[in-house]
C-alpha cells in the first residue's frame, strides 16, 4: 500500500482534537486551584467527559466495521462497546478510582486503534490519536492525584 492510500486526519480534525483536549485540562486543573468546595463538581465533569469519550473511542470501531458488510469481525463489535460499559463502570467508582480507571480506558483504546487503524488504511491517524491521548490521560490522572491530596 502506498502512504498516499492513507486516510489521514485534516487540520480540521486536528483542532477539533485539541479541542476536545480543553475539558480534560481545564478539569484537572480546576482540581488543583479550586477550593476543595468546587472539586466534587469538577472531578464529577472529568470523569463524566472521560467516560463519553470512551465511549466515543469504542463506537469508531463499530463505524469501520459497518463498511465490511457481513464480514463485520465479532472482536470489533465487541470491543466498540467495551469502552462504555467501563466508563459506566467508572462512573460507578466514583472520583479518583473512576478517573485512574478513565486513565487505563484510553490507553486501551489507543492500543486497540493501533490494531484496527492499519487494517483500514488509517495508520497516519495514530500520531494524532498518541497526543490525544497522552494529554487526556495525563489530565485524568492529576485530577485523581488532585483528589488524594
Amino acid at each position: 500500500m502506498n502512504p498516499e492510500d492513507e486516510a489521514s486526519p485534516s487540520a480540521a480534525a486536528g483542532r477539533l482534537g485539541a479541542a476536545g483536549l480543553i475539558p480534560f485540562v481545564g478539569l484537572a486543573a480546576a482540581l488543583w486551584l479550586a477550593p476543595p468546595g468546587d472539586w466534587p463538581l469538577a472531578s464529577m465533569a472529568l470523569l463524566g467527559y472521560g467516560a463519553i469519550i470512551s465511549s466515543f473511542l469504542g463506537a469508531i470501531h463499530w463505524g469501520v466495521v459497518m463498511r465490511e458488510g457481513l464480514a463485520q469481525p465479532a472482536p470489533s463489535l465487541i470491543w466498540g462497546v467495551t469502552p462504555s460499559l467501563l466508563g459506566w463502570v467508572a462512573l460507578l467508582l466514583g472520583h479518583a478510582p473512576g478517573l485512574l480507571l478513565i486513565a487505563a480506558l484510553l490507553w486501551a483504546c489507543f492500543a486497540a486503534d493501533r490494531a484496527l487503524y492499519p487494517r483500514h488504511q488509517l495508520r497516519a491517524w495514530l500520531p494524532l490519536r498518541f497526543w490525544l491521548t497522552v494529554v487526556a490521560s495525563g489530565s485524568c490522572l492529576a485530577g485523581a492525584a488532585a483528589l488524594q491530596r
